[in-house]
């Protein structure tokens, strides 16, 4: 009842009915195309998934993905180690250190926005220039991880900013008012207030990370086994997905791949949000 009431009302305003029905429409198009692409991708690979593709040592029989589930983890965790200390750390500095309306903060957010909307192949060909080519490390783990940490490091720096800008200034001033420095006061009061915004930040850094293919091809390159030093090569799911579809003979495997990255990417953003509550709940 109420709903009918409310587009009752929008049918008096012309202009508040258009909007709405965008409002609507865009909203059923986001939905049915994210449903019509799961749905596919679960069709086409779900029949073709078998224990091969989880054996230890990958070969041109079994095109085994397991390698890659472990290198998808171990750089997630490896590149997050590197980003996110250093981008909580970069916006503690710009929240509570800088001067507010400086010109240093504004010039360093423009910059991390526009290093946020760059395109990962061009963070890929300045890996491989930079850490392939001119330190000599060739095609390795620790190529891929400085990469993806410098293209996750503004994603993280601007939500944690936002996240510490929300807490109140009043929690500081109590602070304060009780004695407490200003490094504990960030730490013991500012920080655990900001952790459900920070958290955001990293979710949407371990999405980029699991999805990306293009700058690790350039800097991690694509073989399929589990490295034993961080100078060794490796592939990720996402790589040795488009490897599959790039030989075009692996294509149901390639599906089956893409099932299995969907389910981690869910699964991940599952526990992230429940930690995410359940942090916010403590607070």
């Amino acid at each position: 009842m109420n709903g009918i009431r409310k587009v009752k009302e929008y049918c008096r305003k012309p202009g508040s009915f258009i909007c709405f029905l965008l409002i609507m429409l865009s909203a059923l198009f986001t939905v049915s195309s994210m449903l019509y692409l799961i749905i596919y991708i679960l069709m086409n690979g779900i029949p073709y998934i078998n224990g091969q593709l989880f054996e230890w040592t990958y070969n041109a029989d079994n095109v085994s993905m397991l390698p890659a589930i472990i290198n998808t983890i171990i750089v997630v965790f490896l590149t997050l180690l590197i980003a996110v200390p250093v981008g909580i750390a970069a916006a503690i500095y710009l929240v509570e250190y800088a001067k507010r309306g400086s010109k240093l903060v504004k010039v360093i957010r423009v910059t991390t926005e526009t290093l946020a909307g760059i395109p990962s192949i061009v963070f890929g060909l300045f890996g491989f220039l930079a850490f392939v080519l001119t330190f000599h490390w060739g095609y390795s783990l620790l190529a891929g991880i400085l990469t993806l940490a410098m293209m996750v490091l503004p994603t993280i720096i601007r939500t944690t900013e936002e996240a510490l800008i929300s807490v109140p200034d009043t929690f500081r001033e109590g602070s304060y008012g009780l004695g407490a420095g200003k490094l504990r006061t960030i730490f013991i009061i500012v920080l655990p207030a900001a952790v459900p915004g920070i958290l955001a930040g990293v979710i949407l850094s371990i999405g980029r990370i699991v999805g990306e293919s293009a700058a690790l091809i350039f800097t991690a390159g694509s073989v399929a086994a589990v490295p034993k030093g961080l100078f060794d090569s490796t592939r990720t799911l996402a790589v040795h997905m488009y490897c599959l579809l790039s030989e075009g003979l692996y294509t149901h495997q390639a599906y089956a791949t893409a099932v299995i990255l969907l389910v981690i990417v869910l699964i991940i953003n599952w526990l992230s949000g429940m930690a995410a509550k359940k942090v916010g709940k403590e607070n």
